[in-house]
């Protein structure tokens, strides 16, 4: 049996007391897994949520490396969001109340410059932030991070997918070679894994959620006449009430007969074929992303390489021809340890299909009545509304700068800022649709980066 007190970690006594007082009695998971590994210098890239117990993880470590009498910056933790950041700081405070004149300063967005200017002019240990504004500082010389031993990564998978890869990339060049490199994240997509390849030296990867090590796909089969499809599909979405759900059709003209339908009756729907553009595409791929759209309608070729993290569902409107196609349809969903549902609608004529798919899985597969669902026939909208925005990378344009605008002039939460996309000549933000009125009427009259735009509402 492993020991979770925090005295088998070899702390100083103080901090021991500090953390007694604090009311830390036993190491967490995550705490338990990676404290021994990062208070020995090694990099680590850990799965690990808000929530359960992180900022400790990495906090403990590069407080028992830091030097009280140089002012340097001597660890840098990024974050996606000033709210994390602001978090974050407050803890590590709290961790640092036993260690005499330990300064931490936040630098992030939607906040003036000038008093982070001054504030890093008397001197800082410990510098939490996030990308946009750190990359500020450092293009002002207003931050140096020659002296960095420790960097943080925290909540790594979010900052990339709010587009902040490219500052990321700009910011770790700037510090040392030889520092330690911690990197935490709720996701492990391949952006990630990169980012690790790239940036982290011989890292120890950690798991710390009860990861399975396949997800667990629950497949359920409903029988429907071939004249009732859809309205079958909309049963089987008022009843199971998914977050987010690709629909796989044969077909483009079936893609846009479903999508249309269910626009019909209220439920917030795209189709993804081959006929559409590029940039109608990406607008649709990031409309459901962002979580601003339920349901995604999809051929199977229009789908190829489409990596949608956390996807809860799956559903089959035409099963595929195949048992391999249809193993590789519904693997889509029951990522990363997560429980999946893939659901399917076959005819009676379709029932050798099911066998097929029942024998290449070893498995005995049956089919329910559709009748024996029951549900609304809607479904609540989505929780975000995207809005464009007219201008991009080629404007220079970056996440911090719009979440910037929103949290401040337009004086909107960052809980209520979704995810962020930036292409060359548009960007994307997803808004809380509670505040989506305020957001727009704010970015319309505001400034971005000192310049007006022209913003819509997808």
């Amino acid at each position: 049996m492993t020991d979770s007190s925090f005295a088998s970690l070899g702390l100083s006594k103080e901090q021991l007391a500090n953390l007694d007082s604090l009311g830390y009695e036993e190491m967490t998971a995550v705490q338990e897994k990676v404290l021994p590994l990062a208070l020995d210098g090694k990099d680590v890239i850990a799965q690990a949520k808000t929530g359960s117990g992180k900022t400790a993880t990495f906090a403990l470590p590069l407080l028992s490396k830091i030097n009280p009498r140089d002012f340097g910056a001597q660890a840098l933790i990024l974050c996606p969001t000033r709210e994390l950041a602001t978090q974050v700081a407050a803890e590590v405070r709290r961790l640092a109340r036993h260690q005499k004149n330990i300064k931490v300063v936040i630098l992030c967005g939607g906040q003036s410059i000038g008093p982070q200017i001054g504030s890093l002019e008397h001197g800082a240990h410990i510098v939490v932030g996030t990308p946009g504004r750190i990359k500020d500082h450092l293009r002002k010389k207003t931050l140096r991070l020659s002296r960095v031993n420790t960097l943080v990564l925290d909540e790594a998978d979010r900052m990339l997918d709010m587009g902040f890869m490219d500052d990321i990339e700009t910011i770790i060049k700037q510090t040392p070679r030889d520092r330690q490199t911690v990197l935490f994240s709720a996701t492990y997509p391949d952006n990630i894994e990169s980012l690790s390849e790239r940036f982290q030296q011989s890292p120890v990867k950690v798991s710390v959620e009860s990861l399975h090590d396949e997800g667990q796909i629950r497949q359920l089969f409903y029988l429907t006449q071939r004249s009732r499809k859809l309205d079958s599909l909309v049963k089987l979405l008022g009843h199971y009430q998914p977050e987010r759900a690709i629909v796989f059709c044969h077909t483009k003209d079936a893609t846009r007969e479903v999508s249309a339908h269910l626009q019909k009756m209220g439920i917030a729907t795209l189709a993804l074929n081959g006929d559409l553009e590029q940039r109608d595409r990406d607008q649709v791929l990031i409309q459901f992303r962002q979580q601003s759209c339920r349901i995604l309608v999809a051929t199977d070729v229009a789908a190829r390489g489409l990596d949608i993290h956390e996807l809860p569902v799956v559903i089959n409107y035409d099963l595929p021809k195949d048992p391999e196609s249809y193993v590789h349809r519904i693997g889509r969903t029951g990522r990363a340890g997560k429980e999946g549902l893939a659901l399917s609608l076959l005819t009676d004529r379709e029932q050798h299909k099911l066998d097929g798919i029942g024998a290449f899985q070893g498995s005995h597969l049956t089919a329910e009545p559709i009748e024996t669902l029951n549900g609304s026939a809607t479904m609540t909208p989505p929780d975000f509304v995207t809005l464009c925005i007219a201008a991009g990378r080629k404007e220079k344009i970056r996440p911090g700068d719009i979440l910037g605008a929103l949290t401040g002039e337009a004086g909107i939460p960052g809980s209520a800022v979704g995810k962020i996309d930036i292409l060359e000549y548009a960007a994307y933000v997803a808004i809380h649709h509670n505040v989506v009125a305020k957001a727009l009427e704010g970015l319309q009259r505001g400034r971005i980066k000192g310049r007006s735009f022209k913003i819509r509402k997808l």
